[in-house]
């Protein structure tokens, strides 16, 4: 029972990554965006970095603040800036190598550095509280009330932007829109996950789903099943072999991806 209530705030945790991580991963595999998340979540990073080198306290309100900043800043650059000669994704490459070199050179400076760099990187799931998971819940909860009233616009600007540009609608401001609600999601994960974790739970679901299913609702559906699976595989595991917690998810994930790729082969 003790072992239970310890892991519970984890998988609890992991249920919400799910939910919202990866409705969302379907939009960025149709925008054939798919570092978009992990370049979002580095920016975030790089902001919380930035706040803790001036002396803000870790998990106070100053350094979610300043990775929403920063991320709303990426947001930005991803949706305005856009150029025919130049794919996007190279863009958001570049934004992910040079904020993680900034977050480096600033965390360089500071006594702790590394290991902040460290815990934002691979996450410290295993150590969330209710408050914040309850925090996280009514931000997520607000941007899926959002996404749910303008899911047909957004889901026609990630599938088709012609066709959304010919029925009258804005792709650049529906873009910037969704990169913001995208940018806020991103910055409460990254505290609770750290950026692998997230990206994991962003882009494996939604890769496993697509490779055996069409229709959205079943791709979403499957996907839930998985990432809730496969959480809390990488969470007992962790127990067992007294690993961390958070890698140990993201090779759950990487495995079980790699099982769908081998079982869709043999399927075929």
């Amino acid at each position: 029972m003790n072992a239970f209530l310890f892991l519970l705030p984890a998988f609890v945790a992991c249920v919400l990554l799910t939910g919202i991580h990866t409705y969302l991963g379907i939009h960025v595999v149709r925008r054939g965006i798919i570092f978009v998340d992990i370049a979002l979540a580095q920016i975030a990073a790089l902001g919380m970095i930035v706040a803790l080198g001036l002396g803000f306290e870790e998990g106070s309100p100053w350094v979610y603040f300043f990775g929403l900043i920063f991320t709303a800043c990426g947001s930005l650059l991803f949706s305005l800036f856009r150029d025919e000669k130049i794919p996007q994704e190279s863009l958001i490459g570049v934004a992910f190598a040079v904020s993680s070199a900034l977050a480096i050179v600033v965390a360089d400076h500071m006594s702790h550095g590394a290991e902040h760099l460290k815990e934002i990187l691979s996450g410290n799931i295993l150590w969330v509280t209710w408050p914040q998971i309850l925090k996280t819940t009514c931000i997520y909860s607000l941007m899926g009330i959002f996404h749910f009233i303008f899911r047909k616009n957004f889901l026609l600007v990630s599938s088709d932007p012609a066709q959304a540009q010919s029925q009258g609608l804005k792709v650049w401001y529906w873009d910037l829109l969704f990169y913001l609600s995208f940018g806020i999601i991103i910055t409460s994960s990254v505290q609770i996950a750290g950026v692998l974790l997230v990206f994991s739970f962003l882009i494996v679901p939604t890769l496993c789903s697509i490779l055996f299913f069409e229709s959205l609702k079943r791709r979403l559906f499957s996907g839930w099943g998985i990432g809730v699976l496969v959480s809390l595989v990488g969470i007992l595991l962790s127990l067992w072999k007294d690993l961390p917690t958070g890698p140990a998810i993201v090779v759950c994930f990487g495995f079980f991806l790699g099982c769908c790729l081998i079982g869709r082969k043999v399927l075929k």
